[in-house]
């Protein structure tokens, strides 16, 4: 039996990730029965996506990411997809590295991925250049989702927010409804649908229906993040019933290791416009 430590930073309010991941994982065991995952998580206090409060959840990535450190994790994730995507276009790399430094300094030079990098990086191995998307989110958040999407090269072609403004709230969507919601998303000359580009909307139990039905390829935050963390464990990424992402037949390379001194990058003071009522 092989164990693998997972450490994830999530934000205060988020259910979801630490449900969905195991859950993956834990059927895996029945293609890779050897294989057993362990998850470690440390959590960064949030509840509203504003500025104000972002703000205050990034500064306590050094805090998290030593608090991993001491259970000596094999990777660290990171899952706050719209706290770094609502920094502008390509902050998940300063995200990833400013948890690498922490990690380098512990004596731990390990793979570090996030969520928002995770689902970039899982189009590309679908080869995915047009997308739809469903989120959660009110639609100036729904938006900058977007706009960070397409900094990254990929075209989206249309986008359904369902405007839940709680967070907590979020967490409790039945994941079955999305199999009416995505009929309502233009998918036409799409190459995949994201049926939830939120880390905190559950949408496990409808990935594998949705692409039957819908014809394309389906995956989530959630489903990319366990495709990434299996890769940077140089495992092959096959999870039973979650899509072609994790169907064994998508792979990529392991990501090149950040530089000891990532580049500092600064968010923009008006990445949310201060709207309280958004969801992360």
């Amino acid at each position: 039996m092989s164990d693998h430590h997972v450490g994830m930073i999530v934000p205060s309010s988020n259910l979801t990730m630490e449900t969905e991941l195991p859950r993956m994982l834990h059927n895996r065991e029945s293609v890779v029965p050897d294989e057993r995952f362990v998850f470690h998580s440390s959590r960064m206090r949030m509840k509203h996506v504003t500025p104000e409060e972002l703000e205050r959840m990034n500064s306590q990535t050094e805090r998290a990411s030593l608090e991993l450190a001491d259970a000596r994790p094999d990777l660290v994730a990171s899952a706050c997809l719209v706290a770094i995507m609502a920094q502008g276009a390509g902050y998940h790399c300063h995200a990833e590295g400013q948890i690498t430094g922490v990690l380098r300094r512990e004596g731990m030079d390990i793979p570090v991925v996030s969520s928002a990098g995770a689902l970039l990086r899982g189009l590309r191995a679908l080869g995915a250049r047009r997308i739809a998307i469903v989120t959660p989110y009110m639609k100036p958040l729904t938006k900058m989702v977007a706009d960070y999407i397409e900094d990254a090269g990929v075209e989206v072609v249309d986008a359904l927010s369902l405007e839940v403004s709680d967070n907590l709230a979020v967490a409790t969507l039945d994941p079955q409804d999305l199999r009416e919601h995505w009929r309502k998303v233009d998918t036409t000359g799409a190459d995949a649908l994201v049926l939830s580009a939120c880390v905190q909307m559950p949408s496990l139990a409808s990935i594998q229906p949705v692409e039957d039905e819908a014809g394309l390829p389906v995956l989530s935050a959630a489903t990319a993040t366990v495709f990434t963390i299996l890769t940077e464990l140089g495992l092959h990424p096959k999870v039973p019933a979650a899509g072609r992402l994790l169907s064994g037949a998508v792979t990529m390379t392991p990501a090149p290791r950040p530089g000891p001194e990532p580049t500092v990058r600064t968010a923009p003071p008006s990445a949310v416009d201060g709207d309280p009522a958004m969801a992360l």
